[in-house]
């Protein structure tokens, strides 16, 4: 009897080490967006521009009327990375996936873009930084049904083209240009 439960068990602990054991990924967390901020930080953004460009990213998410359109979508909260990118290589995530849903949320996420240095001064490689930008997406810890980079700059492409445009169906681009010197009047 001792020999068959035995024999039962190592047939049994044998069949259980053909079996692939998978490690399940926890699920991650809805949103409603995952917005990347990719910011110009080349040659060509002089000191004033490169704050127009951070304090204008904090006065955005901590507006009123923003907070009020992620709290009006169905989930009522967004997620956000910041990327600094220049010359062909210099791309750097700044600051992390983090989840906006209020005031508290929203006034972390724009304390840490003011308060970020500077990553790079080289030549302007668009094309490299929405690419940079495009691969933040799979790394999310957030799932939504909308993703947008937006893209702030001030000079042309002089270093090298995108491998490809990260315009997909799931995927929108936006772009704005930071090459003036007061914020535009919404008049």
């Amino acid at each position: 009897m001792q020999r068959f439960i035995r024999r039962t068990l190592i047939g049994l602990l044998s069949f259980l080490a053909l079996i692939p054991w998978v490690t399940l990924a926890p699920a991650a967390e809805p949103v409603d967006l995952l917005l990347v901020l990719a910011s110009d930080v080349s040659r060509s953004i002089d000191h004033q521009k490169f704050l127009l460009q951070r304090d204008g990213y904090a006065a955005a998410v901590t507006n009123a009327q923003v907070l009020g359109a992620i709290k009006s979508g169905p989930i009522g909260k967004i997620a956000i990375c910041f990327v600094e990118w220049s010359g062909f290589g210099a791309q750097k995530l700044v600051i992390d996936w983090i989840a906006i849903d209020g005031e508290a949320s929203a006034r972390k996420f724009a304390d840490l873009v003011v308060e970020a240095p500077r990553s790079f001064a080289d030549r302007t490689a668009i094309g490299g930084g929405i690419d940079f930008a495009a691969a933040q997406f799979p790394r999310a810890p957030f799932e939504a049904p909308r993703k947008t980079i937006d893209v702030s700059g001030d000079g042309t492409n002089n270093r090298c083209a995108s491998r490809h445009v990260s315009c997909t169906a799931e995927t929108k681009t936006s772009g704005s240009r930071s090459g003036f010197r007061e914020p535009l009047d919404d008049g």
